[in-house]
């Protein structure tokens, strides 16, 4: 069962997001990119909130994704992609990005903290940051 509503069109854009951000760390990072976008609409906390959509949280600006702004991201969605997006839809959660709300790719080492967020983990080239649940209860 979906843990946020989703059309069929929301789908696809959630897999070309990932797809877009992360197909070169595989399956797992992608899955991860798109845990990072569920917990976003899920959150309606901090710097999202008010994102209740899977379009406003794949446009949100500031804030949103660099993919968006490349022209590999406006490709169509695969099945692959589609498979992967419904599944974090559904609720899979993969660590470091179960509850993280950000991430980015650093030229080095992860920092402890990126805007004041805890660094829960890399996976390949990115780090992944969860805000506490204190802040954001709706991602834990």
């Amino acid at each position: 069962m979906a843990v946020i509503k989703a059309n069929s069109e929301d789908v696809k854009l959630l897999g070309r997001l990932m797809r877009a951000e992360a197909e070169g760390e595989g399956e797992q990072g992608m899955l991860m990119v798109g845990n990072v976008g569920v917990n976003r609409i899920l959150g309606n906390c901090l710097d999202f909130r008010g994102i209740r959509t899977m379009n406003q949280m794949v446009f949100q600006n500031p804030g949103g994704y660099e993919a968006t702004q490349k022209g590999y991201f406006y490709q169509r969605a695969r099945e692959r992609d589609t498979r992967l997006a419904q599944r974090v839809i559904n609720g899979e959660r993969v660590w470091p990005a179960s509850n993280a709300l950000w991430f980015f790719r650093p030229a080095g080492e992860c920092p402890d903290t990126w805007y004041n967020q805890q660094n829960t983990g890399r996976f390949k080239a990115h780090c992944f940051f969860s805000p506490s649940a204190e802040d954001c209860p709706s991602v834990y």
